[in-house]
């Protein structure tokens, strides 16, 4: 039987895998500061800054937090040449990609069910990167690439392109049990302007679809007549007189028509559906 095959990535000396022994942290009692107190029970004393290499500082961590660590940033080398003195940045390609794979492999170790990996990276390995976690946290396991802005102006000493942003990857260990805190909103947006009999306030979208999805072709049984409050049929009409569709089926609107506002133009009645500011579920 021909053996499976599967995707991944390849390069020189993959199959070449560190040797570690299990690792113990030394303290440097000359350099470790406690508070002199506690100011409450919650207060937290196991803080720890650790000088080494980090793949024998991983594998030192091993034994007391496999599985317990909700979350992980690195910002390995790019592996452009522009070397710090302490990191081998500008290492053969196959190199690097060897070094990264054993360090991401412990991580993954370390890592609780429902905890992240963010890695800063640059253009020049980002891609190989993506396709190496990939391969170690399971691609299902991919949640965005953050685009985070580095550079306010543009460089006029750039040779092609000047280069603007870089990337953090972000990966779970266990989709299934991985959440993400939205952000909390202060103040009620302006354009939440209305407000139903329970004091709640919203405001109206348009419940015919817009744009490129509004055409009746797109999705043929989202066009039906919705029955104003007079009786009379509104279809989903786009505004130079064509055919549209509804953005909710027939059965959505039936479960949530309290959600669903009819407002008369002066071409006849737009229905429109209410969104509500939710201020426990915050902000994505």
């Amino acid at each position: 039987m021909a053996q499976k095959q599967k995707l991944e990535l390849t390069w020189i000396g993959k199959e070449k895998r560190a040797r570690l022994e299990p690792r113990v942290l030394i303290e440097d009692t000359a350099r470790s500061y406690h508070a002199r107190q506690r100011v409450s029970d919650k207060d937290i004393f196991d803080n720890r800054l650790i000088f080494g290499d980090n793949l024998l500082a991983l594998k030192a961590l091993e034994q007391e937090f496999a599985g317990k660590v909700k979350c992980v940033f690195i910002d390995p080398p790019y592996n452009t040449g522009s070397a710090f003195t302490h990191f081998d940045d500008g290492l053969e390609h196959s190199i690097w990609l060897s070094l990264m794979r054993d360090r991401l492999e412990l991580i993954r170790q370390l890592l609780s069910d429902n905890g992240l990996l963010w890695i800063a990276i640059d253009d020049h390995e980002a891609h190989y990167l993506k396709v190496l976690c990939d391969e170690v946290f399971g691609r299902d396991n991919f949640l965005a690439d953050v685009i985070w802005e580095k550079a306010d102006s543009p460089r006029s000493d750039a040779a092609y392109f000047s280069s603007r942003h870089d990337h953090v990857f972000v990966f779970c260990k266990n989709l299934g049990m991985t959440t993400i805190n939205r952000l909390t909103v202060g103040d009620i947006p302006t354009h939440y302007n209305k407000k139903d009999v329970k004091g709640n306030v919203y405001y109206l979208k348009p419940l015919r679809a817009m744009g490129a999805d509004g055409h009746r072709e797109k999705r043929p049984s989202m066009y039906f007549p919705i029955y104003a409050p007079d009786g009379t049929a509104v279809y989903p009409q786009n505004q130079d007189g064509s055919d549209s569709r509804w953005q909710w089926g027939a059965e959505k609107i039936e479960k949530e028509s309290e959600r669903i506002e009819f407002v008369r133009t002066k071409n006849g009645w737009s229905v429109y559906f209410r969104i509500y500011f939710e201020e426990s579920s915050g902000r994505l």
